[in-house]
């Protein structure tokens, strides 16, 4: 091979793969599956959500963004101290107040006023908490305030706001109020009632029956005027729907009254006048008429008649029969003779022994016994008569009961059928009774508790003039403002992070990536120069190249590859810069390095070096030059550069020619290292071209600027490409922008002062 000509590639076609690459199938077949499986890897990773919280990602998002929380935190508090200082001060009076749902009940009198028990009742509480804000108590404060336009304005007035208008527009605000003046009494009572609607605020006292009444105004004497005004007005406004509802009840009840008055004068007059036309006559007792009373008396008599009659007729039986009632004989003196008798009788026989029946003596005791016969047979007689005189006057009085019940009967049964109407009007009028006499009695029951006004609401603490104002609370504002500027300003930074889709991190990178990060080259100062920082050697910029030579050396079995590309998604992202300071740290080690400026659509290297780039690669690779007349040497006699040369209209055809090939061939046996200056990944097919024919590819990411779909969509085309990706290299880092404050992070600290050169660390 000579110096002045490229050898020939391995094919005539240049479009197929290089000679190495058909030398080695199995190797090529085993990077391409890699290639695959990272790239599915990759979209596998987009499509996943991370669940997990990870707090110090969060810590690094707060002290990134730390400039922008503190700026709207700033703003907020200004804001809030703005409007204190410009604010009208409010001073507030407090009323504190009683609530009982019961008053002390002097009278009971139930069903007056709705209510229960006094226990405890949610209910009746909201209740007076909404009757105390309602628009009718309000307008009875204003009116008993006496409040009118020009005691508006006043209020008005005296905020700053007023003033202000007041100042800069007069005639504005004399036309407002000849137009208020023109206004109706009623609008006046609404603005009126309106302002005191607005001041008052009710504060209930938890656990306990007792509310603040707070009015809030601009005029510390009002706001007193108006708590302690809301509160006579609503215990007064109370007193007279309490009194209002037993007045409402008289009245009620006084022409109820006087409606069951008629109604039962009527209906007692068509009674009368009925029981007069068909000549009734009620007695009172259980609303039966005489008639009816006169059979039930008669039907008495005739029950005991019969008892009687069938008495005599049992007895009358008994003395027809011969034998004598013993009652009967015990009332006469037939017991008396048949004694006598029985004694004469008992002589008779005593004598009888000794005189024969002839004898006078006899005779005469038997005449005697004759004449005791006699007697006692008219006595008997005389019993017989009496019981049967008894008998006959008891048939006869039976018999005339009946005669006269018979008559009755048909008396009564026409009393009956004309009495229906009657007792129809007579129910009616004791109907009519009752109700007069429980109206009447309701009417004095409540009459009496209408003289007695119980009153279950007090004052507890009357309202005074404030000597403070209430509000605007400077030390509450400024809290507020703190608290709002706080989170505003994280949920900005958060808000801009969630928006914010680059690749900040060395971990962004591994995550999102999934490659080793080579190395981390700082952000420069504004006032600081790539060259000035390259060229020395203590910078932390010089010791972040040299951490990444190290890192190469151990990216590959064989060490740093013998071609290096380097390459980025997007221009502008340092990757030019890269490549120069790996070839000048690669050449401090003793190598021979050759920096190609491979990208032929916007060549950088020639103005880094200040070099004249007439002839180049395009050149080279049109073979319009030999490889020596393409070379350039540099300050560094270990470091020669083929610039990129006159900018080609067909960058694509060229380096997939196979001049390519020979001339990483040639500058691998020449050079113990090739490092290649590539173009973009994306938009462009020049670097996958490149990195297929390289062995190793290096992808520069911009900390903060290159967006991860950007680097993701790179990656993928370079794998596609079977490029032999070794790692990222993230550039322009600033550990501070990045979210990890002083101390922590990666940084560069300089040991010289103690003897110790440069080194990476991570904190």
């Amino acid at each position: 091979m000579t110096e002045d000509h490229l050898p020939a590639g391995p094919s005539g076609d240049d479009n197929r793969l290089p000679l190495r690459h058909e030398a080695q199938p199995v190797h090529a077949l085993a990077q391409h599956r890699a290639g695959t499986a990272l790239a599915l890897e990759l979209q596998e990773e987009q499509r996943r959500n991370d669940d997990e919280i990870d707090l110090l990602a969060y810590w690094h998002i707060l002290v990134k963004r730390r400039r922008l929380i503190i700026a709207v935190l700033a703003a907020v508090v200004a804001l809030a101290l703005l409007f204190t200082l410009t604010a009208t001060p409010i001073y507030r009076a407090t009323t504190v107040l009683q609530l009982e749902k019961e008053g002390i009940q002097v009278v009971q009198v139930n069903g007056i006023q709705p209510g229960g028990d006094g226990g405890w009742d949610p209910e009746f509480l909201q209740t007076q908490y909404e009757l105390i804000r309602s628009q009718s108590l309000a307008e009875r404060v204003a009116n008993e305030m006496n409040i009118d336009q020009a005691a508006m304005d006043r209020l008005v007035d005296a905020g700053w706001l007023g003033r202000m208008l007041g100042l800069l527009h007069p005639q504005s605000k004399q036309q407002a109020r000849q137009a208020d003046a023109k206004a109706t009494e009623r609008q006046q009572l609404r603005a009126a009632a309106s302002l005191i609607s607005s001041g008052l605020s009710v504060e209930p006292v938890r656990n306990s029956r007792l509310v603040k009444l707070n009015f809030d105004s601009p005029s510390p004497q009002f706001a007193a005027r108006a708590a302690n005004a809301v509160a006579d007005g609503y215990i007064a406004s109370g007193l007279e729907r309490r009194f209002g509802a037993s007045s409402y009840a008289k009245s009620y009840l006084e022409d109820q009254l006087r409606l069951t008055k008629i109604k039962l004068e009527e209906s007692e007059r068509k009674l009368v006048q009925f029981a007069q036309q068909e000549n009734l006559i009620n007695t009172g007792d259980q609303g039966q008429s005489l008639a009816v009373q006169n059979l039930t008396q008669l039907n008495a008599a005739l029950a005991t008649a019969q008892d009687q009659r069938i008495r005599a007729q049992a007895r009358w039986h008994q003395a027809s029969s011969g034998a004598m009632p013993a009652d009967m004989i015990g009332n006469s003196n037939i017991r008396l003779l048949q004694q006598q008798k029985g004694q004469l009788q008992a002589q008779y026989q005593l004598k009888l022994q000794t005189f024969k029946p002839d004898y006078p003596e006899m005779q005469q005791l038997k005449s005697q016994v004759d004449e005791l016969d006699r007697q006692i047979a008219k006595e008997v007689a005389g019993v017989r008569a009496s019981v049967r005189a008894e008998y006959d006057a008891a048939m006869t009085q039976e018999n005339m009961l009946k005669g006269q019940i018979a008559a009755l009967r048909g008396e009564a049964l026409d009393v009956d059928n004309r009495s229906i109407q009657y007792n129809i009007l007579k129910r009616e009028v004791d109907t009519n009774r009752q109700l007069y006499d429980g109206l009447l009695q309701r009417y004095k029951e409540i009459g009496a508790a209408g003289d007695v006004r119980s009153n279950n609401i007090s004052i507890i603490d009357r309202a005074e003039v404030p000597r403070g104002r209430f509000k605007p609370n400077l030390t509450l504002n400024l809290a507020i403002g703190l608290l709002l500027g706080g989170m505003l300003g994280v949920l900005l930074a958060f808000l801009l992070e969630f928006l914010d889709d680059t690749l900040k991190t060395p971990e962004d990178i591994e995550q999102k990536l999934k490659l080793p990060v080579l190395g981390i080259i700082p952000k420069l100062g504004p006032k600081e120069s790539v060259v000035a920082a390259a060229a020395n050697s203590q910078s932390s910029f010089s010791e972040a190249y040299r951490s990444v030579r190290t890192a190469l050396q151990f990216a590959t079995d064989h060490g740093v590859p013998r071609t290096l590309l380097v390459t980025s998604s997007g221009p502008g992202e340092g990757k030019s810069t890269t490549a120069l300071a790996l070839a000048r740290n690669l050449t401090q080690l003793g190598k021979r390095v050759l920096l190609v400026d491979a990208d032929l659509r916007n060549p950088s290297l020639h103005k880094t070096l200040g070099m004249r780039a007439e002839t180049g690669l395009s050149n080279l690779l049109a073979g319009a030059c030999a490889f020596n007349a393409a070379v350039q040497a540099t300050d560094d006699e270990r470091l020669e550069v083929i610039l990129a040369g006159p900018l080609p209209p067909n960058p694509a055809e060229l380096l997939s020619g196979s001049k390519l090939v020979s001339l990483l061939t040639v500058g691998s046996e020449r050079y113990d290292h090739v490092i290649i200056d590539g173009p973009p990944v994306l938009g462009l097919a020049d670097a996958p071209i490149l990195a297929n024919a390289i062995d190793g590819t290096l992808l520069v990411v911009n900390s903060a600027k290159t967006k991860i779909s950007a680097a993701q969509i790179a990656l993928k085309r370079l794998l596609v490409a079977r490029a032999r990706i070794v790692g990222c290299l993230l550039t322009k880092y600033d550990a501070r922008t990045a979210g990890y404050g002083y101390g922590y992070g990666y940084r560069y600290e300089s040991y010289y002062a103690y003897g110790n050169k440069p080194r990476l660390t991570k904190g």
